[in-house]
């Protein structure tokens, strides 16, 4: 089964049969066929027929509309797929079991940040990033034996302040500094394109969770309230440094934006302008886009990454005992 994301703008989706024909003007781009499809996914303008919209509904096949970066605008969903059981899964999770995946969450997040400082200290040996590197290591192991969520977080938050630290050290594009994280409001240039790129990561993930039904109330690390979609904010971590953080470095570092003409400042805080949205959004849709080859060397966007994982909790939500896989870049 594949999802179908529909990323390019002005296109056309019809049903041939058992296919759905996707056409942009006279071109067609490509044909699905029905029983393999999971979901569709339509990212800023196109278009969808009754029929295909009809034929969904029958094959219990939701579709969701998101804007061009992630937001989920809302879905259409066969009446059967709307009555959330998997809620009741989430909320019977033994504490335990909770506790396992926070912890997996959090070292696979720290790995995963171990390996973007390795890859920038082989471009540009520096001593504190080798010393945040044999942090994160050392973090990393007490993560995996740690009794409770509270000193999770503290370790997650140690280790953040040694990561971004190092991090600081990987800038070289002129007039952006960064020696801390900072955010609500972010302080500097380099703090609003993370603190950007973060939500838009959050806002998408938040989607997927909710095309498969899970309660993103409902979390295992972080604390949900009717104003916080937890679960968004557990998956989100492993992907913030391999996502975002490495684009961030390409875009400051290959002089894609410019400290001065692509920020703003106001109650605060440095905010991305409108120029310099639009080339984060673009360099971040352009990654998102490339294909990679997943399992049976079907080419999917890199976008189901994240899918994948979202599917992979809901796997554990069904079977505890199994655990959740995290997403880990090497």
């Amino acid at each position: 089964m594949r999802s179908l994301y529909i990323s390019q703008q002005g296109c056309y989706l019809s049903l041939q049969q058992e296919q759905i024909l996707i056409k942009q003007g006279q071109t067609v781009l490509d044909q699905v066929q029905l029983p393999l499809l999971e979901q569709i996914l339509i990212f800023g303008k196109s278009q969808v027929t009754t029929q295909v919209i009809r034929e969904c509904l029958r094959r219990e096949i939701p579709i969701a509309y998101l804007s061009r970066m992630g937001y989920c605008y809302g879905r259409i969903l066969p009446i059967s797929r709307g009555y959330r059981s998997l809620s009741r899964y989430q909320q019977q999770l033994l504490n335990t079991d909770r506790l396992i995946v926070a912890r997996t969450i959090v070292q696979a997040k720290l790995r995963n940040s171990r390996v973007i400082l390795q890859r920038q200290q082989r471009r540009r040996p520096s001593e504190v990033i080798a010393q945040s590197i044999q942090s994160l290591s050392y973090l990393t192991e007490q993560a995996a034996q740690t009794e409770s969520i509270d000193r999770l977080m503290g370790l997650e938050g140690a280790a953040a302040a040694s990561y971004f630290n190092a991090l600081g050290e990987c800038f070289t594009g002129d007039g952006f500094v960064f020696v801390a994280r900072s955010r609500r409001p972010p302080g500097n240039p380099v703090n609003a394109l993370l603190s950007f790129g973060y939500q838009v990561l959050w806002n998408h993930l938040l989607s997927l969770i909710e095309l498969q039904g899970l309660d993103p109330y409902h979390a295992c690390l972080h604390q949900g309230t009717e104003r916080h979609a937890a679960l968004a904010s557990d998956l989100v971590e492993e992907f913030r440094a391999p996502m975002i953080d490495s684009l961030v470095l390409y875009l400051v570092n290959r002089g894609v934006v410019n400290a001065d003409q692509d920020f703003t400042y106001h109650d605060g805080g440095c905010y991305l302008n409108d120029a310099g949205r639009k080339k984060f959004l673009r360099a971040f849709l352009q990654r998102m886009e490339e294909t990679l080859n997943v399992e049976g060397d079907q080419a999917q966007p890199r976008w189901d990454t994240l899918n994948q994982q979202v599917k992979l909790y809901k796997q554990f939500v069904y079977n505890p005992v199994q655990g959740y896989t995290p997403y880990l870049i090497r």
